[in-house]
């Protein structure tokens, strides 16, 4: 059997959830992983960088100790994210923007420092953890599933942009995954007594995810995706959310954006 090539993985948001078990799953793999986040730690083969990716100081800082220390980097997951909910009308602005600030313009700073070293050595490969959300957009999510969009675009973009360097570029869309996600997302009451439907759309939502699938279930598709020689632009996460996907393709918009209204 082939001896696989050692790699040298950057993945942000490793402190917990999709992170954290996709960095014990390249660790496994014998892979070199660098972890950058606010809270995460070092353990066994795995190196801990503290890093905000809004700030951009702290994300150059972090990919030039990891450039100084092995010299390029192979695989980027650009991990890092959170959410909130509350009705549109209701959210303040600054919200939204912090919404966007760490799920599409952190992903961004990442990819800003990271792909000058990658182009240098014409390889490598970048992945996005984006969501199913970014396909159906959630009532009272809006913004979460509008920066996730983003990311898909900017994906889709990338993805063009780089292939004269031979960097592949991709996304992967999980569907509910059970994590800390779900704990720590920033909910708002504002305007309930108008949105009605607020508080059980919310509930619906955080039923689904804390049911859903295994943090470990989307570390392997990430790592497999790392590791083909071809890929798609985007994939999904979980049999039944690819499904929904396709259905979101073949039905009109105005029906399916119904039965998403009719979910949630």
């Amino acid at each position: 059997m082939k001896k696989q090539k050692t790699k040298v993985v950057v993945i942000t948001g490793g402190s917990s959830g999709i992170g954290l078990a996709t960095v014990k799953k390249f660790a496994s793999k014998g892979h070199i992983v660098y972890e950058l986040s606010r809270s995460g730690k070092s353990f066994d083969d795995v190196k801990h960088i503290f890093c905000d990716v809004t700030q951009e100081g702290t994300v150059k800082s972090a990919i030039d100790q990891i450039i100084a220390e092995q010299g390029h980097i192979d695989v980027l997951i650009n991990n890092a994210g959170f959410g909130i909910s509350g009705p549109i009308e209701f959210t303040k602005t600054e919200d939204a923007k912090k919404q966007f600030d760490v799920n599409f313009f952190g992903a961004l700073n990442v990819v800003k420092a990271v792909v000058p070293h990658m182009r240098k050595e014409q390889r490598g490969r970048i992945v996005f953890v984006s969501s199913v959300a970014a396909v159906f957009s959630i009532p009272f999510q809006c913004f979460y599933s509008a920066a996730k969009a983003a990311m898909n675009s900017l994906t889709l973009s990338l993805a063009n942009e780089l292939r004269p360097f031979h960097i592949k570029v991709c996304a992967l869309m999980p569907g509910d995954v059970q994590t800390g996600f779900t704990a720590a997302r920033e909910k708002s009451v504002e305007g309930s007594e108008v949105y009605t439907r607020l508080e059980k759309s919310v509930k619906t939502m955080e039923h689904d995810e804390t049911h859903g699938m295994s943090p470990d279930k989307m570390a392997k598709k990430l790592y497999k995706i790392s590791s083909k020689s071809r890929i798609k632009p985007l994939y999904v996460g979980g049999g039944k959310y690819a499904f929904f996907c396709f259905l979101a393709k073949i039905f009109p918009t105005r029906f399916f954006n119904w039965v998403v209204g009719k979910l949630y």
